[in-house]
């Protein structure tokens, strides 16, 4: 990453673990939607189409959930970069004026770096808190400790995850079974309901 006319280079540390929260929570929705399907006894029979609707509408909504957690990043703060602690699982160290950022967005690992530089406590600039986002640009500034910082510099690089496009895909598939389910199953529930004279 260019910096002061010289090349910085970072690496992940080996010795540190981390997850990418999108990544924990679609696996807990998937789980729980997992959990809903295989909560009954092998023998059990459904009584209603109404009772699988309800099943239908809960497990697509574990599914969906699943899905929307990778194709919507979150929306943080800076102060909610600066506290998430990645800065430090670079080798070598990150300087002080650096934040980074990690991601899903659809396919793709997103790592954003931000350049920051100090406001002076004297400075005639407008401090306005940036709020949240995906992507801050340059000009976002806020408060970290008892210091007033700007983005000077927003570098984005981003990495096309094969499996997460499958992943995305299973998910549009499930959720396209289920609906077909639940409108079969309101076929038949209309003719169950219909009694002749």
């Amino acid at each position: 990453m260019p910096r002061n006319n010289q090349l910085l280079h970072f690496a992940f540390r080996e010795d540190k673990q981390w997850k990418l929260q999108q990544i924990q929570d679609a696996r807990n929705h998937v789980s729980q939607a997992i959990y809903l399907l295989a909560n009954r006894d092998e023998s059990y029979q459904f009584k209603t189409g109404a009772e699988v609707l309800k099943l239908m509408d809960a497990v697509m909504l574990q599914l969906t959930r699943a899905r929307n957690r990778l194709t919507t990043p979150a929306t943080l703060t800076l102060p909610e970069i600066a506290a998430s602690g990645l800065t430090r699982m670079f080798a070598p160290a990150l300087p002080s004026d650096l934040l980074v950022n990690v991601y899903i967005n659809l396919n793709k690992l997103c790592l954003t770096v931000y350049q920051l530089h100090a406001l002076q406590p004297n400075s005639t600039k407008n401090f306005r808190p940036a709020g949240g986002a995906v992507l801050h640009g340059p000009g976002a500034m806020f408060e970290w400790g008892s210091q007033r910082l700007e983005v000077s510099h927003v570098h984005k690089v981003e990495c096309v995850i094969p499996w997460l496009n499958d992943a995305l895909v299973y998910f549009t598939v499930s959720l396209q079974l289920c609906q077909q389910l639940k409108d079969k199953i309101s076929v038949f529930s209309s003719y169950w309901s219909y009694r002749p004279f």
